[in-house]
């Protein structure tokens, strides 16, 4: 049988050869023909003919009644397997030899090509139909947990105000010490600062209309009514809320939840409801506490920007800014601490026995709380827009 001179093709439709890779065509003794492929097929053999060979193969794959024989070939990397399969119509074809060695190949390139050929399941026309319907049981889920969690602080505080011995006094003194006594020296820092800051901008637009002395009216309305509590609630929210929803799920995690089930004690009495109680009442006094550092930032930076004195300051105050904004700030620290508080614990109590969930969770309790309480100034803001106003 003759074969292809070495180095190119032979075009007499008995075979060819390219470098080290050859082509020979061969009948059997039933008379079927075979095509004989022997030698490297590797990207640098074919390099040199790749076209032409490729052509070679294409054409000698369209005789439906010839065999493939690739049990000679000695050496086939990815490019020569490739080849052949794409001659092949990226299927096996009906007469195929090949050896133990070769056949898990293309066995991988079929697999390949039909989940190639199946790919991704189309989008559904009404695809948002389910994600809206999942999301709304979700919310759902969340909201009825919620009101589980707070109906069951209504019973213990009814429990409690029966039996005050029962109260967890011990956990409750220890998170009011963590959720107020040490957010005091942060909550100062931030606070002197945007006293400063917004003095600053407020004297450089004051300057402008002579109206020097209205700095004392905005310092006051603005960082007693809202930014004191709104502030000091972020800052709960982001360091002691994401704190308690922490030890809620490592508790979960390592099952210490389930262990307090099992010995008859109530979780949200031992757990819960000294939280909540304690940023109730370390909520206002931090706002009071804030309110206080922040005014005194801006009053130094007023004094410096605008030359208005301390004394005139602390005099002027109390006349623009009525009492009633002061008691509006503390209602809202209670409120905005009960909130943070039975957020941080309503996302801790839904961990799942893995870390991920202990960190999604944590997550979404913080931006739960910030934006619950976003919410609730606003409608602090509406309902409270013709109280403390001056007159």
């Amino acid at each position: 049988m003759p074969a292809a001179a070495a180095g190119g093709l032979d075009h007499n439709n008995k075979g060819c050869r390219v470098s080290g890779a050859s082509l020979t065509l061969e009948t059997d003794a039933e008379g079927r023909r075979w095509l004989r492929l022997a030698g490297e097929w590797r990207l640098m053999v074919l390099a040199p003919r790749y076209a032409a060979l490729e052509a070679e193969l294409a054409s000698r794959a369209a005789d439906a009644g010839l065999g493939w024989d690739i049990r000679s070939i000695e050496a086939l990397d990815s490019v020569g397997a490739m080849m052949l399969w794409r001659a092949w119509g990226q299927r096996f074809p009906e007469n195929l030899a090949t050896s133990d060695e070769l056949e898990p190949v293309f066995a991988r390139l079929y697999a390949a090509s039909k989940l190639k050929e199946t790919g991704p399941e189309p989008k559904q026309p009404f695809e948002w139909v389910v994600t809206v319907g999942s999301l709304s049981l979700s919310l759902w889920r969340h909201l009825t947990d919620f009101t589980t969690l707070v109906g069951q602080l209504v019973l213990d505080l009814g429990q409690v105000l029966r039996a005050p011995r029962e109260m967890p006094w011990r956990e409750s003194s220890a998170n009011l010490y963590k959720s107020g006594v040490r957010a005091m020296p942060v909550t100062a820092l931030v606070g002197f600062l945007i006293g400063i800051v917004l003095s600053y901008l407020s004297a450089l637009q004051l300057k402008n209309f002579g109206a020097d002395i209205f700095i004392v009216n905005i310092l006051g309305m603005g960082i007693i009514r809202e930014l004191g509590p709104v502030l000091v609630a972020v800052l709960v929210a982001g360091r002691s809320g994401s704190a308690m929803t922490a030890q809620l799920g490592v508790m979960r995690v390592t099952e210490e939840i389930d262990a307090l089930a099992t010995m008859g004690v109530s979780r949200s009495l031992r757990l819960v409801f000294p939280k909540v109680a304690a940023l109730a009442l370390a909520m206002p006094l931090l706002v009071l506490w804030t309110s206080s550092i922040a005014l005194m930032g801006g009053m130094v930076s007023a004094q410096f920007q605008l030359d208005i004195s301390y004394g005139f300051f602390i005099e002027t105050l109390p006349k623009v800014v009525p009492v009633a904004n002061l008691y509006i700030a503390l209602a809202k620290g209670v409120v905005f601490g009960i909130l943070v508080a039975l957020v941080a614990c309503h996302f801790g109590l839904r961990v799942r026995p893995n870390t991920e969930s202990l960190s999604a969770n944590t997550t979404a309790s913080v931006v739960s709380s910030i934006t619950v309480v976003i919410l609730v100034d606003a409608v602090f803001a509406i309902a409270t827009r013709s109280i403390g106003m001056p007159i």
